[in-house]
């Protein structure tokens, strides 16, 4: 037998690119990013900033949600006055999510002239494409990495295709005309939204932003452009990353594409923030996004957010739809529970569910998970078996299946995290 048949497989990501880690505070939230810090979920406000009460209402929605920073537009002296009663607003609330203010073409005038929203926001987004032409774009660009030195604050330099330095493209194909054979223009596009990361960082380091405090993005709208971009962003600097498709698209198009981009970088070990970029349906909560970020990073290992609901897709077999049912609602509870739950039980969040539809693999499964139950599918006997920690414990029977089972799913819970359980008791 071949000898390298013999080596055991082993699962999970590449180990992680090493950066520096930079610190997003609030009081006494102290958000890491890069190091050895876990890859931070982020989000963004829609709502109109001058909104401020509108806005914090979201900020509190998408923090309870799971997002570990927010951004927020500041486009305006209306929303860049609105920061400060946002931010009081939140601490009023007891939330104290961090708070990035997305700044774009004006942003050094508002940022000197509103020095509460300045102290108000935790860290700076600058798109070096979009802070002015020429001569002005240097100065502009040094007033807000000046501002930021003053008030303390990390900067987000966020290169955007859509908004690339035109100067710097023409430069860059000029060059490219001169090679013995250029580059194809997708190639120079990607090597412009590079350089001009690296070199709006080195600038801003120039001035005074100590290099820790810097996170770099460059963001595109194709899975394979993202992909190639951060691969060769990450060869050339030490910065941390933050990752997204910029304008995803709307429901499965984009959670599909931007799990396959981000998947693929993080599996490499690259990326220390993430946002996905979803368009809400209309009317729609906006904390979806913080959701699939976060299932993004647990399908994948790198994190537990809330306890995992494994169900089956469903055959000819499972004719009824109550194992469906049932797992969207525990799916549901689950969630909700988690904001109380991560402080009274930590380590609930590495939990797994099972809610299987058969008896195929329904008892296997169901022994795999934490706490599991295999219905009855087309055909079987009306019981549904419950296993906890791979063993049969109780057969349910009758209407109330589901009430039964997520009351066992309870009493789990309380008996097995937290400072009361069984567990942390085990060894005293």
């Amino acid at each position: 037998m071949n000898a390298q048949a013999c080596l055991p497989v082993l699962p999970g990501s590449l180990p992680r690119r090493r950066t520096r880690q930079a610190r997003v505070v609030w009081g006494d939230n102290v958000v890491t990013i890069g190091g050895d810090a876990p890859v931070r979920v982020q989000s963004m406000t829609n709502t109109d900033t001058v909104d401020a009460v509108g806005t914090a209402i979201q900020i509190k929605e998408l923090a309870r949600a799971g997002s570990e920073i927010v951004r927020i537009t500041v486009n305006t002296p209306e929303a860049a006055a609105a920061v400060p009663a946002i931010r009081d607003q939140l601490d009023r609330m007891g939330i104290d999510v961090p708070l990035v203010g997305d700044f774009h073409y004006n942003g050094h005038k508002l940022l000197q002239d509103h020095p509460a929203c300045a102290q108000a926001l935790s860290k700076y987004r600058i798109n070096p494409g979009n802070v002015g032409q020429g001569a002005k774009r240097d100065t502009q660009f040094a007033q807000m990495i000046e501002m930021a030195c003053r008030h303390g604050k990390p900067v987000r330099i966020g290169v955007n295709w859509g908004s690339l330095d035109q100067d710097l493209l023409a430069r860059i194909m000029d060059e490219n005309g001169q090679r013995a054979e250029p580059w194809p223009a997708q190639s120079v596009m990607i090597e412009a939204l590079i350089t001009s990361a690296i070199d709006s960082a080195r600038r801003a380091e120039e001035i005074g932003l100590p290099g820790d405090q810097i996170i770099l993005s460059c963001k595109v709208s194709q899975v394979q452009e993202l992909i190639a971009v951060y691969r060769e962003l990450a060869r050339r600097c030490d910065y941390p990353l933050h990752l997204g498709l910029t304008e995803a698209g709307m429901g499965s198009k984009g959670i599909v594409a931007s799990t396959a981009a981000l998947s693929v970088l993080l599996q490499e070990g690259i990326g220390d923030t993430i946002r996905i970029s979803l368009t809400p349906e209309p009317g729609a909560s906006r904390d979806k996004e913080v959701h699939v970020a976060q299932e993004i990073l647990q399908t994948m290992g790198l994190r537990n957010f809330t306890p995992m609901v494994i169900a089956c897709p469903g055959c000819g077999r499972t004719t009824s739809t109550v194992f469906q049912e049932l797992a969207a609602s525990i799916q549901s509870y689950l969630r909700a529970q988690m904001p109380v739950w991560k402080t009274e039980y930590p380590g609930v969040e590495e939990m797994d569910v099972a809610v299987m539809g058969c008896i195929v693999n329904g008892p296997g499964e169901s022994k795999h998970a934490n706490i599991g139950i295999s219905l009855p599918g087309s055909g079987e006997s009306p019981a549904a078996p419950v296993f906890v920690d791979g063993v049969k414990v109780k057969t349910l029977r009758g209407e109330r299946i589901a009430e039964e089972f997520q009351a066992m799913v309870d009493e789990y819970v309380r008996t097995h995290y937290g400072k009361g359980s069984t567990a942390a008791n085990v060894g005293r």
